[in-house]
């Protein structure tokens, strides 16, 4: 249980005293850019689930 304990103070004591965190405002912009992408991608595969579904439709109805 030691180990666990020493493993925590560590992990701690390296995001308190050794990382470097951006500035916020870089973060609010890298932010608006994941979501931005996140966005335009899940319409591009919105898009492709209609064409598809259409094109399915399509060949099931036509008899093909």
């Amino acid at each position: 249980m030691d180990k666990v304990g020493l493993y925590l103070r560590e992990s701690y004591n390296e995001l308190v005293h050794n990382v470097t965190w951006p500035p916020y405002s870089t973060l609010q912009t890298n932010t608006i850019l994941v979501l931005t992408g996140s966005a335009i991608f899940a319409l591009l595969i919105l898009m492709m689930d209609f064409v598809w579904k259409n094109v399915v439709d399509f060949i099931y109805n036509s008899g093909i």
